[in-house]
């Protein structure tokens, strides 16, 4: 029993520990007037869900409105929303990169400044294990299995995806320190031929005035 227990502790702990990493919450300070905006890199495949609400600094009623607009790496819209106190938006990516969330006052007057607090999550932080559980009739010690399984699943396409990242970015790399290298070789070709044409010059020069 005291195994099964520590077992437990243990699952408990790692899921808690993967979910704070794939959650998080974010306070935002809105200009009077501008944007402002996060960015997150997401791989393909992954659910992202977030709640987000407005707090007046001033405490005026009614709470001054925002607009949302949320955009993937390519610039497709995946939310917009006017004249909004609090939202949500839910998606799953099909575009590896930076998906970019902004927030800008409807009312550059409106007195006060304006805060957004958004409870960002992605992956299996944003499932809903409550359903899951309902629906496949499990519970207890199974069900952390099942998260600890998915979160395992989540870390591996994690580490694949940054795998792939290295090697695009060892392969750009490559191929700039070989541009560079033949730049470099053309600049000191340039260079050889450029001093040895001056000195020919120079020697001509010289012989036509019968200075050597």
């Amino acid at each position: 029993m005291g195994k099964k227990t520590k077992v437990l502790r243990h699952v408990i702990l790692l899921m808690s520990i993967f979910l704070v990493q794939n959650g998080e919450c974010i306070w935002l300070n809105l200009p009077k007037s501008g944007k402002k905006c996060v960015t997150e890199e997401v791989h393909n495949n992954v659910v992202v869900l977030a709640d987000y609400v407005v707090i007046s600094d001033v405490h005026i009623h009614p709470t001054p409105s925002i607009t949302t607009k949320v955009t993937s790496p390519y610039g497709n819209i995946l939310h917009h929303k006017e004249n909004a106190t609090h939202g949500q938006f839910a998606f799953t990516t099909s575009e590896v990169g930076q998906y970019v969330v902004c927030f800008w006052a409807d009312d550059p007057n409106q007195g006060g400044a304006l805060s957004v607090n958004i409870d960002w999550k992605t992956g299996i932080a944003a499932k809903d294990w409550e359903s899951v559980a309902k629906k496949e009739k499990i519970e207890g010690v199974e069900l952390e299995l099942r998260k600890l399984e998915e979160a395992v699943e989540a870390i591996h396409d994690n580490l694949l995806y940054l795998k792939s990242r290295e090697a695009e970015i060892r392969e750009v790399s490559d191929t700039t320190n070989s541009r560079v290298a033949w730049y470099s070789i053309l600049s000191l070709g340039i260079c050889i031929v450029v001093s040895v044409t001056q000195l020919w010059y120079l020697t001509r020069f010289f012989q036509k005035k019968k200075l050597i």
